[in-house]
């Protein structure tokens, strides 16, 4: 899908697409920021927290993916416009980069060649999973496809103090070619 063999007509629907994604990003963000900004001047443990996901196309452009790479990097100034209107109003809001394949059952055969640490492992946790077996975790995980291991990144961005937000963060499989 890069610039040269494709259509104005391909790369506008792609584009379109992404851009209704990007829509809804934007709507949840109208939607949930006067919560989040009620929720800032409470006395809570932790402050609120909204988590933005992207791929390394929101941080640069790849051959072939022009379209994507367009409506990833949107998200991803919303995110940093968001972050920087909110945050010091006591708002985090954070952009995670997950750049690998999430090792679910819908990927299973995927990369097959490629190495145990090819993908990002659902079954990896973090010590707050300590008190869980790992049979718990195993089901957990297989029963709602949720990667825990980027659960417990998600944990990590919303438990930060005020004084120490993190904006941006990359999660990839230490093989990963970034």
């Amino acid at each position: 899908m890069g610039a040269t063999p494709v259509t104005i007509h391909f790369f506008l629907r792609r584009l379109t697409v992404s851009v209704s994604i990007r829509k809804g990003a934007f709507h949840f963000s109208q939607a949930c920021l006067p919560l989040l900004l009620k929720a800032a001047n409470m006395d809570a443990k932790y402050p609120p927290t909204l988590i933005f996901t992207g791929a390394t196309a929101s941080l640069r452009g790849g051959a072939n993916l022009a379209a994507f790479a367009s409506g990833k990097f949107a998200k991803r100034a919303l995110s940093q416009s968001l972050g920087r209107e909110f945050g010091p109003k006591g708002v985090h809001v954070a952009h995670a980069v997950i750049d690998g394949v999430i090792d679910i059952p819908a990927t299973k055969a995927w990369m097959q060649d490629a190495g145990p640490d090819a993908k990002i492992n659902p079954n990896a946790v973090g010590p707050q999973h300590a008190a869980c077996s790992q049979k718990e975790i195993s089901q957990y995980s297989n029963e709602t496809n949720t990667s825990l291991q980027i659960a417990d990144t998600y944990w990590h961005l919303h438990t930060q103090p005020k004084s120490a937000f993190t904006y941006e963060i990359d999660i990839r499989p230490s093989v990963e070619k970034w």
